[in-house]
């Protein structure tokens, strides 16, 4: 019977509508539902009416590339299949409740660490989580690792910095920025970026740049990153945005992406006007 039941649930989503999202769609699009409706209900003054409730979503379904007519075709043929329905619900709730317990973990950690002298803290240290919180203090942090430190977290040519980002609202009037700064034996590199959405960033560069010999290679290797995640927050209001999975290291195969060459290394230090303001706020 259990492999009929599977039978029959395979044959199912093999008969799905192109119109309905594939199960790993689905549930990615459930996740950031609830994600989407907890922020409306913590911050309720901000989504006070029908229309910025549904301007939200309809950006939420933006991202993802999805209609509300795919969505609610979507969920109206997963409901039909309530047993898949259930499952895909259990895992995507599963997956929430890790999240938070992680947040939480992260948050207790950070505030026993607020007795400390920050001081005693090294410079390399990056937290996986982030809170933003209403105190001055609160409203970032940067880092820097030394020629040590990029050698311990990057074993490979390639290396990104990604970082997770929810709870902006929709009409979200400060600045959230952040800035990444690669230096190597005779050249700098800025990579700076301005955070609107809730959404992962991903900055990807590489530890050697390229050169024509051997001792031009030596003398572009990677000797110092500097790094920060800034909130200009006059008014103390963006209590809720988080930080998630925040790291630093080694590019996995699969997930490798383009790497500017030396001719584009001139044009990334001057894109975007953001970088004057990054560089200033200290």
């Amino acid at each position: 019977m259990i492999f009929l039941a599977g039978l029959l649930m395979i044959s199912s989503c093999q008969n799905r509508p192109k119109e309905v999202l594939s199960r790993k769609e689905m549930e990615q699009l459930l996740y950031d539902v609830y994600l989407a409706e907890a922020t409306m209900e913590n911050e309720y003054q901000l989504f006070n009416t029908p229309e910025k409730k549904e301007a939200y979503i309809n950006r939420l379904f933006a991202s993802h590339g999805v209609t509300q007519a795919e969505w609610d075709s979507s969920l109206a043929w997963y409901s039909d299949r309530i047993d898949l329905y259930l499952k895909m619900n259990d895992s995507v709730k599963a997956r929430l409740e890790r999240a938070r317990k992680e947040v939480d973990a992260e948050i207790a950690r950070l505030a026993a660490l607020k007795v400390r002298d920050p001081r005693t803290l090294s410079p390399s240290y990056i937290p996986r989580h982030y809170l933003f919180t209403s105190s001055a203090a609160d409203r970032g942090f940067r880092f820097r690792l030394l020629e040590p430190d990029i050698n311990e977290r990057i074993t490979s040519g390639q290396f990104s910095f990604t970082f997770s980002v929810i709870g902006i609202p929709p009409c979200f009037p400060h600045r959230l920025t952040s800035l990444l700064m690669l230096e190597y034996g005779d050249t700098t590199i800025y990579l700076p970026q301005r955070i609107t959405e809730n959404r992962t960033y991903r900055f990807t560069a590489m530890k050697y740049l390229p050169g024509d010999s051997i001792s031009e290679i030596r003398g572009d290797t990677l000797r110092e990153i500097h790094g920060y995640l800034h909130l200009h927050d006059s008014l103390k209001r963006s209590a809720l945005i988080q930080l998630y999975d925040i790291r630093l290291g080694s590019v996995v195969a699969d997930s490798a992406e383009i790497i500017p060459s030396r001719e584009e290394i001139g044009s990334l230090q001057e894109r975007d006007g953001l970088l004057h303001d990054t560089l200033s706020v200290r």
